[in-house]
């Protein structure tokens, strides 16, 4: 597991060791080369602390602190009267930049967030500009859970910053072992995840470590087990693994691959996905990551992630025009219920490819490719249920009743719970599974939500709210509304306003809608208008393509599988209310309503993806549509705003309400 700090000690022990010991204990422990700046700055931080808070003898001083979840460090943290500093640094600098601002209240916000100590605990973030002149007076502005704004203090000015402080706030006392070992359960982003594993982070650094999370750990076990066996075997093995929405499937498939990123030969893996903008995302995200720790090209560093995050009809393309074995003998296949149907992949390999003799499954074809290994391979497939948003997805019914019919001497490892009815099973698939090839496991099922940590129960409160249950809905969102608060507006100016003053840090927030909201085109919203995934996601605030700037919008193709902070969710009339949830279409210059259950079920999907994107907050905006327009006719809009008020959110007309909460 990962070392909480690589210095602690009480400050009376600190004053009293020399600087190069302090220097020596943290370049033990660092593991790494330690290079002149690094050092110059460790002793330049060793020097303030030393200098600044001999006065405050029995307080607690950890240096290099771990911050899990975004798999980083934070230069120092004291524990003081009850109080938590989260100190950073910015050894030289005369001025106080944004990016150290946000660096250091993300710290703060991550420990009172995921630090169970933490939770009830005044964090006070501090950024410290050693060449800045000295602040003359320091006053705190709390938000409500507690996490102060980040106070400036120049190379000079800690000790009276804190000694002013604690004359203004009084805490109960704290025990640093206890606060120090009372857990911690992160939970990264998928994007803030894969960063923290292509550095070398064990999967455990950033995954929740309470008992009811244990099996993220034990599945990646499982599966290094079997691919252990089937090299030793000469054996083909395919792993199914499920999980509950927002489990850590994903990451524990981006876990086996970071295992083997830098692997040759027969160890190399590849983490596929057919989510388009994931895999734009990630691989961005990896390269710009990598390039700016390791000083490399950023094109030298993109070709590097290029190799194990793959995009999976890529991946078939390629084995259709190359007929040899893959070059890697481990394939992650992200999302493999979404796999197409025979009909599906044989129509658009003879439309879009001019395959013409293509007759197979995706999933048939995806085994077929790995089977031509002559001596072992194995595939694992991340298995979601109840999400599907495209027409032709396969479930996982394809994959087995394949494996059934064209490959029945693969061995094949399944979770106990894939008979659960979310899965799209057949009879004949059903029966694939009494096989004795077939391996059922516990531990290949992820039975945990990391996702929410907000609430678990959001999840569940938006399958009431489509699931035309308001009175459930309402009831359960009594429970979660003090940590996950959900607003209603007819504004869209009053919903960016709402965003921006709940967003601290870097926490990210944007505008998504359905690809099917048409009609939200007078209110500046284009859904058809297609974003860059990499920049939306990725790029800072003055990035005027990214999302914090509120002009482009992501439908349910764009965030699949991905979160946001907080979110306003666009709603059209494209699902609306009448006695139920009723689909809609904008066919030419007015709405036809969806007849066939398949597309109400993926329009119904779709917004269930929205509407779960966000991991602090969202607020849900409801044009008041236009009496002179036929196609946005302000009743069906009321009806929508109206139903969702009946489920609990928090409805404002003029504002009032919705600023105050």
């Amino acid at each position: 597991m990962l070392k909480h700090a690589y210095f602690e000690s009480t400050l009376r022990e600190f004053v009293d060791i020399s600087p190069d010991h302090i220097l020596g204990r943290l370049a033990r422990v660092h593991g790494f080369d330690v290079d002149l700046a690094q050092r110059d700055a460790w002793l330049g931080q060793i020097d303030i602390l030393k200098r600044e808070l001999s006065r405050f003898a029995e307080a607690t001083l950890f240096l290099e602190f771990a911050i899990p979840r975004m798999g980083k460090r934070a230069d120092a943290v004291l524990l003081l009267e009850g109080i938590v500093f989260v100190i950073e640094f910015k050894v030289g600098s005369t001025s106080f930049d944004r990016a150290g601002i946000d660096q250091v209240h993300d710290y703060s916000l991550d420990l009172k967030n995921f630090h169970l100590g933490s939770h009830d605990r005044l964090l006070i973030p501090i950024l410290i500009a050693t060449e800045a002149p000295e602040q003359s007076e320091h006053y705190l502005s709390l938000a409500d859970d507690r996490v102060a704004e980040p106070l400036r203090v120049g190379g000079q000015g800690l000790g009276q910053a804190i000694a002013e402080l604690l004359l203004q706030h009084s805490e109960l006392r704290l025990d640093p072992a206890t606060w120090l070992q009372s857990g911690y359960r992160p939970t990264p982003t998928i994007v803030e995840a894969a960063q923290a594993l292509y550095r070398d982070h064990d999967v455990q650094e950033i995954s929740r470590s309470d008992a009811g999370a244990t099996n993220l750990s034990s599945t990646t076990d499982f599966i290094n087990d079997v691919v252990k066996r089937a090299q030793q075997n000469n054996e083909h093995a395919i792993c199914f693994v499920t999980g509950v929405p927002g489990a850590g499937k994903t990451l524990a498939g981006l876990n086996i691959a970071t295992q083997r990123a830098e692997a040759e030969g027969q160890e190399a893996a590849v983490f596929l996905s057919g989510n388009g903008p994931l895999v734009d995302i990630l691989r961005e995200a990896l390269a710009r990551d990598q390039a700016s720790r390791n000083a490399i090209r950023i094109g030298e560093s993109r070709r590097r992630v290029a190799s194990f995050v793959q995009n999976i009809h890529h991946f078939r393309d390629d084995a259709i025009r190359d007929e040899s074995p893959p070059h890697e003998q481990i394939v992650i296949f992200d999302e493999a219920q979404r796999a197409w149907t025979r009909d599906q992949a044989s129509r658009f390999m003879r439309d879009k490819r001019q395959v013409q003799d293509f007759d197979m499954s995706e999933p048939e074809f995806l085994i077929s490719v790995m089977d031509r290994h002559k001596d072992w391979s194995v595939i694992v497939c991340l298995v979601g249920g109840g999400q599907e948003i495209n027409t032709g997805e396969a479930g996982l019914s394809e994959w087995v009743e394949a494996l059934q019919g064209s490959f029945p001497d693969w061995s094949v490892y399944v979770s106990h719970r894939l008979e659960d009815p979310d899965y799209i099973w057949t009879q004949q698939a059903r029966e694939a599974l009494e096989r004795p090839q077939v391996t059922i496991a516990e531990s290949l099922h992820l039975g945990v939500s990391l996702r929410s940590f907000r609430s678990e129960a959001v999840s569940e409160f938006i399958g009431h709210v489509l699931e035309n249950r308001p009175e459930a809905a309402r009831d359960l969102y009594e429970t979660i509304q003090a940590t996950y608060p959900i607003r209603i507006t007819r504004d869209l100016g009053e919903a960016r306003a709402w965003l921006k003053a709940h967003a601290r840090g870097t926490e990210r927030y944007g505008l998504v809608a359905s690809s099917g909201g048409y009609r939200l085109r007078p209110e500046g919203i284009n859904p058809r208008q297609k974003i860059d995934p990499p920049n939306w996601f990725l790029n800072s605030r003055e990035d005027v393509r990214s999302a914090y700037a509120l002009e482009e919008v992501a439908t349910e193709f764009d965030i699949q599988g991905l979160e946001l902070d907080w979110t306003c969710v666009c709603w059209d009339l494209d699902l609306r209310r009448e006695q139920a949830w009723a689909a809609h279409k904008f066919v030419g210059t007015r709405w036809q309503r969806v007849g066939k259950e398949d597309r109400k079920l993926f329009l119904k999907n779709a917004y269930r993806v929205l509407l779960t994107r966000a991991r602090q907050g969202m607020v849900i905006f409801v044009p008041k549509g236009d009496r002179s327009d036929a196609t946005r006719p302000p009743g069906a809009y009321d009806g929508i705003a109206d139903y969702l008020a009946q489920c609990g959110a928090v409805e404002s007309d003029h504002g009032s309400r919705l600023e105050q909460d």
